[in-house]
């Protein structure tokens, strides 16, 4: 069912349960009640704000979709010209309106707004997933440059050719755990590697995990409950040995999370960023628990918990990229790889609205069902 569909059928369930209330509203119980007559009053207004838009959604659906068929007819000029005014006025108004009823009937994931750490790590494929590894860094990198979001490289770890066997960082802007939360999962390049003389098609891998940035707030972490070890961090020869023992491990006993950092050479920052990242893995531990027990009467198809699932496919022979979420491909690999998301990202948040509303919808219909 498309998203119109979706609004029309939600539409007409609310225009019932404004006669319903309206209803209740008369009876003499519930004038006799104030507690009840103010319930009913509040969700009152509550239902005819939506259905107003909702209205007007429809209302503005069919102007455009009459438009549509007197151009696909042909003929008249004038017609013509009037069918194109009309559309041009309706779809940046339809747009606007599908946005807030969505914002209406799916208040935004308060956890959208936070900041966020990100991990990538070299998977299967030996070097050539470290240097998919490194460009997917890359990628998100100039991501962050278009929207505006600030970069900081919490701990990384090199190969000798370029490439990347992990890299955490932390992405902090506006909106950023909203726009980056789908990124979670393996991310697989397929491509003949500069290391291939035969010039085969390899598959390779990445994983990566979206983490919102937790604050103190959030996560109660007690120090008894960490194991804090300290040890000389490794490093490139000559002048960049670090002598002093500035790297730092904290092991989370209650979870067995643990976490390593050494790119400072100062003790205490490097605990500073553990620390940041613990508390992140924590609250994401907590969140993705959660998630899964609003999935279990269904499949998620744009998950953010399943890090070991094949999220997506860049396929260099073919200059496409596919989200196997859901089913989404654009032929814009390089335009994709130099950061340009927005695409992707927003055809993902788009199918996560829709399968909000489904499920809404099927709970609304368990909720009518007739019980025993």
């Amino acid at each position: 069912m498309s998203q119109n569909d979706h609004f029309l059928d939600h539409l007409s369930q609310l225009e019932h349960r404004l006669d319903e209330i309206n209803q209740d509203l008369a009876r003499p119980e519930v004038l006799g009640n104030p507690r009840e007559l103010k319930r009913l009053g509040k969700e009152r207004a509550e239902v005819e704000e939506i259905v107003i838009k909702l209205r007007e959604y429809r209302s503005l659906r069919d102007r455009v979709t009459g438009a549509t068929e007197i151009l696909e007819a042909g003929g008249d000029p004038e017609m013509t010209e009037l069918a194109e005014s009309e559309i041009a006025e309706c779809e940046p108004r339809l747009e606007t309106l599908r946005a807030g009823i969505n914002e209406i009937l799916f208040p935004a994931d308060p956890n959208d707004t936070k900041d966020v750490i990100v991990e990538i790590r070299a998977g299967t494929g030996g070097e050539e997933a470290a240097l998919f590894a490194g460009e997917l860094f890359r990628m998100y990198s100039r991501f962050a440059e278009r929207q505006g979001w600030e970069l900081e490289v919490l701990s990384s770890s090199e190969t000798g050719i370029g490439g990347l066997k992990e890299v955490i960082f932390n992405l902090s802007g506006n909106k950023v755990y909203g726009r980056m939360k789908y990124e979670s999962g393996v991310h697989r390049v397929q491509r003949v590697p500069e290391t291939e003389a035969s010039g085969r098609i390899h598959t390779s891998a990445a994983t990566v995990a979206v983490l919102p940035e937790a604050e103190d707030v959030d996560v109660d972490v007690n120090e008894k409950d960490l194991r804090v070890d300290v040890y000389r961090s490794s490093g490139p020869g000559g002048q960049g040995v670090n002598t002093t023992d500035s790297a730092v491990r904290v092991t989370h006993l209650p979870t067995g999370l643990v976490v390593t950092c050494q790119d400072e050479r100062s003790q205490i920052k490097n605990k500073a960023k553990a620390l940041k990242i613990l508390r992140s893995r924590l609250l994401d531990a907590r969140i993705r628990e959660q998630d899964e027990a609003m999935r279990v009467s269904r499949r998620s198809q744009v998950s953010t918990g399943d890090r070991s699932a094949k999220i997506r496919t860049y396929n260099f022979p073919q200059g496409r990229v596919t989200d196997h979420r859901i089913n989404f491909t654009i032929h814009r690999l390089h335009e994709v790889l130099e950061g340009d998301l927005d695409e992707l990202t927003q055809a993902l948040i788009d199918a996560a609205a829709e399968e909000r509303l489904e499920a809404a919808e099927a709970g609304e219909r368990s909720a009518r069902a007739p019980q025993g």
